[in-house]
């Protein structure tokens, strides 16, 4: 049966040629490729010439669908002999075998030349990537790029060309690489690009890695520093926020080490600098409006174009309130209205101010509170030195502790008032530069020492009472809040005990005005009464007082 498809007669069965194809020799041993024709296709296997006594078969299933459906007679086909016979004595062969044998031999001869392999990446696999190259291979990790690359899945999928850097055919194992090759490609490229490489020259790279310092770009071969300073004439809080990995960016060499292959990048270098500009477009005064890009316990910073940045310190931002942190007026990406105060090309520094973009209320106080004016608070805090009285929305007043009362021992405020009370208080002074606001609350009333030293001189006497007894004397109250000293000597019995409370009469000594302080004296009450009416009694006999008498002495010696 020389010739399937020419026979005149009716084409026999496949099983019919199986039959008649019997195996003459059994001696065949180890696995050889050789090449087979086609005699027939089957429903179930393929009948192949190998240029044996019998032809063999291969089963269906070692053929893809599409494969098999463009098989025809004649054909050629790599087959090794998996059995010499099967039950019924056939020659078995296999494609697959002969395919993986041909691979193998790709690989050997890959390993031995250094030749390429071609693969796809297919799975992610412990310690690197399952490549298929013909046959499943592995490439670890450490051999996948140049550098660590974070999401490694995104290569499943994608053909390569790799190098064999080891394999065993008997265990099965290849193990590839991509690195290598990419090193060689890399040493060719940093060739090239070393080159042509020169300060102040701009150039085109990938963006390779991103940093918070910066980002490192592959010029070709060789990598550059774009540091984050040297990326924008603005404010740039990390790379990420302008680049991505994989980006192409155009930079400019700033410098360039060619014996340590170090280059120094730079992207706002391409654009002028604005600041070379800005006091063409500001000066001191002028109201404009800006985006707020960052917050510092000590202000706020305000981009008003991209490249210049202002500084609002936290004491221009409100006329009245006390701000602690700039948050509690502004957020990051406000848009804020605010004026120049003073502008510093030089060292690259514009001074703002927000409070100045609405009319001083300070400056508005003294028409609105005329010295002498009576006005109304609550008070909003208590100090050592004084009371904060609330006089409008954001504006305190002062009450010092010497301006709450003209008694003077007052040693705190809380002795009188706590936080929370409504007071009146008499305006004494307003310092708007200083923004001081000073009130007064004993100056609602007359200052008892005057009333007292309008009422009493020298030599009179007054009713008292005891409010502090010591060691030396005892302190009286002559007049609501005015005190003096009845000192011990000046006692009427020097062994006289008093008790607080105590009402007695006393003659007033003396009087001192800047001290404001009063010396009293009991004793001189009885002096003052022995004297008057020694007086009046020789007033009635007509006898000369012993002080006239004495006097008029005197003058009879003279004559």
């Amino acid at each position: 049966m020389s010739n399937v498809n020419n026979n005149p007669n009716p084409t026999p069965s496949f099983e019919e040629l199986l039959n008649e194809f019997l195996p003459s020799e059994k001696s065949f041993s180890g696995e050889e490729i050789m090449k087979g024709v086609i005699r027939a296709v089957g429903r179930d296997f393929i009948l192949v010439d190998v240029g044996r006594k019998s032809d063999g078969v291969i089963q269906v299933a070692e053929f893809e669908p599409a494969e098999l459906k463009s098989l025809k007679i004649g054909d050629e086909v790599e087959v090794v002999i998996d059995r010499w016979e099967d039950e019924r004595g056939n020659i078995c062969l296999s494609r697959q075998k002969a395919t993986m044998l041909r691979i193998w031999e790709t690989v050997g001869r890959a390993y031995d030349t250094g030749e390429l392999v071609r693969g796809t990446i297919v799975s992610r696999v412990n310690g690197g990537l399952q490549v298929d190259i013909g046959v499943k291979a592995f490439l670890p990790n450490s051999q996948v790029a140049l550098r660590p690359i974070k999401n490694i899945e995104e290569l499943i999928g994608k053909t390569f060309d790799f190098k064999v850097i080891k394999y065993d055919q008997k265990r099965g194992n290849i193990v590839i690489s991509r690195r290598d090759l990419l090193e060689k490609e890399r040493e060719e490229l940093k060739g090239k690009t070393l080159e042509r490489l020169q300060e102040g020259s701009v150039v085109k790279g990938l963006v390779k890695n991103i940093t918070y310092y910066g980002v490192f770009i592959d010029l070709g071969g060789i990598d550059g520093l774009l540091h984050i300073t040297d990326m924008s004439w603005g404010r740039v809080n990390h790379p990420s926020e302008m680049f991505k990995i994989g980006d192409e960016v155009e930079v400019k060499v700033l410098k360039f080490d060619r014996d340590a292959e170090r280059v120094s990048l730079g992207l706002k270098q391409i654009s002028d600098d604005p600041w070379q500009q800005a006091t063409t477009r500001y000066n001191s005064g002028k109201v404009v409006r800006g985006k707020v890009v960052a917050l510092e316990d000590y202000g706020a910073f305000v981009e008003l174009e991209r490249g210049i940045e202002g500084l609002i310190h936290i004491s221009e931002m409100s006329w009245t309130r006390r701000i602690k942190h700039p948050s509690k007026m502004v957020a990051i990406g406000d848009e804020i209205e605010v004026k120049i105060l003073e502008i510093d090309v030089d060292n690259r520094r514009i001074s703002l101010g927000m409070k100045q973009t609405e009319p001083n209320p300070w400056e508005q106080l003294k028409d609105k509170y005329p010295l002498g004016t009576t006005v109304k608070g609550v008070i909003r805090n208590i100090t050592d030195f004084g009371l904060f009285v609330g006089v409008e929305e954001g504006i305190d007043g002062l009450v010092r502790t010497s301006d709450i009362t003209w008694d003077r021992k007052l040693k705190h405020p809380s002795e009188y008032y706590k936080k929370g009370d409504e007071v009146e208080a008499i305006v004494l002074n307003i310092d708007s530069e200083k923004q001081r606001f000073s009130l007064g609350l004993k100056q609602l009333s007359n200052d008892p020492w005057k009333i007292f030293r309008d009422s009493y001189k020298e030599n009179d006497k007054v009713e008292a009472e005891v409010v502090k007894v010591t060691d030396f004397g005892i302190f009286v109250k002559v007049f609501e809040t005015v005190e003096g000293l009845v000192h011990k000597s000046e006692f009427e019995d020097p062994n006289k005990q008093f008790s607080i409370g105590d009402k007695l009469e006393v003659i007033i000594k003396s009087v001192s005005d800047t001290e404001r302080k009063v010396s009293l004296s009991i004793k001189a009450i009885g002096d003052a009464e022995s004297r008057r009416n020694m007086e009046e009694a020789r007033a009635k006999t007509g006898e000369v007082p012993e002080r006239l008498g004495t006097i008029g002495d005197a003058f009879k010696n003279q004559q």
